[in-house]
């Protein structure tokens, strides 16, 4: 009798040590990188289109590059972001581009690799992660990971702030959420819709919505959601999603 009461006693103790587990931010980022795709990212080229734009990233361990490239009736323009620099070429000869303008074709270059490539890039070293809280949305338990940008290295929106919301058990990042500057500013709340694994990384689209007051704080926006006080904006969709991998 005794050794079942030590032996109920030690299950106890150990489920009371799982509730109390747990991870930090870069544990999760971590996790939820290895679940969408972990070393594999390093050694893919990712080709997809993105409204009418073609989109490509090579990676090559620590080396990238990033492409945009656009048509229209007489020209193909396009433009590659690298670790050396950016380019822009039009119909396969390079011009010179304002500094003014470069920073524009960059970060738009940039962002919709980052979102496509989600959560690839959270471990960037300009990148500022912190666990902000726990949070329900559907019945589904999250966490929250409050994300922001150095001025070294983080790139023209330094200044903009995102909020995760990363599954407990499962560790992808359902729902995102960003409070934006330029433009005059806004928030955007995203739901993550129509996963598929290709080539070993998972990818997903977003239905985007929009929250009116700019003072709203991030960590709001799933209550906001639930209650369908969000307006629904537009759906970001990649499309064509093809994936080679670099052979070791």
């Amino acid at each position: 009798m005794r050794y079942l009461l030590i032996f109920a006693l030690f299950l106890l103790f150990a489920s009371c040590q799982n509730e109390k587990e747990q991870f930090s931010a870069d544990e999760i980022i971590n996790k939820t990188i290895a679940t969408a795709g972990g070393d594999i990212y390093k050694k893919a080229t990712i080709e997809f289109k993105f409204r009418e734009h073609k989109y490509k990233s090579v990676r090559n361990g620590g080396e990238f590059l990033l492409e945009r490239e656009i048509k229209d009736s007489i020209d193909t323009i396009k433009d590659v972001v690298s670790n050396t620099g950016y380019q822009r070429f039009i119909n396969d000869s390079v011009i010179t581009v304002p500094d003014s303008m470069m920073v524009k074709y960059i970060s738009s270059v940039n962002s919709v690799h980052y979102f496509a490539h989600l959560p690839y890039g959270l471990n960037d070293k300009a990148v500022n992660k912190k666990l902000v809280g726990d949070a329900e949305i559907n019945g589904m338990p999250y966490y929250q990971l409050k994300v922001t940008f150095s001025q070294d290295g983080g790139g023209t929106d330094h200044h903009d702030e995102f909020l995760y919301w990363i599954h407990k058990e499962n560790f992808t990042i359902d729902y995102l959420a960003y409070k934006f500057h330029i433009n005059e500013g806004g928030l955007r709340f995203r739901e993550a819709y129509n996963p598929r694994v290709i080539e070993g990384i998972r990818f997903v689209d977003y239905k985007n919505y929009t929250q009116d007051d700019f003072n709203t704080d991030l960590c709001q926006l799933d209550e906001l959601f639930e209650e369908g006080k969000l307006k629904l904006l537009s759906n970001i969709e990649t499309r064509d999603v093809h994936v080679s991998l670099k052979k070791s």
